[in-house]
């Protein structure tokens, strides 16, 4: 299961104005949001919640994440409560190593609390891994 969409297909084709050559003649670019969306998530999947031995992604606390055809990421998370000690933290670290993939422009983090995180948004994985199962 991804929770990851990026813009439908699982490639789009687009063109960059090449500064070098005229107005004319442009170069495509094929972006393959699959392999994109797979390397956001893995950098996910790094990043740990300091109070709970399981990554943000299984947790649950990545709601949605969003690319454009600029490389620009858009990623929607939750805490697992408004008085999270990492508030400030998590959300920051998020940025900084999705950032690092070689092809993301830019990275936003929103923080949402709607719905609310629960248990129930936590994978199979998780559970298990906490001993819930």
């Amino acid at each position: 299961m991804n929770l990851y969409h990026l813009y439908g297909e699982k490639k789009i084709t687009y063109c960059l104005n090449n500064s070098e050559k005229n107005k004319n003649n442009k170069m495509e670019q094929e972006i393959d949001t699959n392999e994109l969306g797979e390397s956001i998530v893995k950098v996910l999947k790094s990043i740990y919640d300091p109070e709970i031995p399981v990554d943000i992604y299984e947790l649950g606390l990545i709601y949605d994440v969003m690319v454009n055809t600029d490389y620009e990421v858009k990623i929607l998370m939750t805490l697992t409560s408004p008085n999270c000690p990492v508030a400030e933290s998590l959300p920051r670290e998020v940025e900084e190593k999705v950032k690092k993939i070689e092809s993301i422009r830019d990275v936003d983090v929103e923080i949402t609390f709607d719905p609310p995180w629960s248990k129930d948004l936590m994978s199979e994985e998780a559970k298990l891994e906490l001993g819930m199962l």
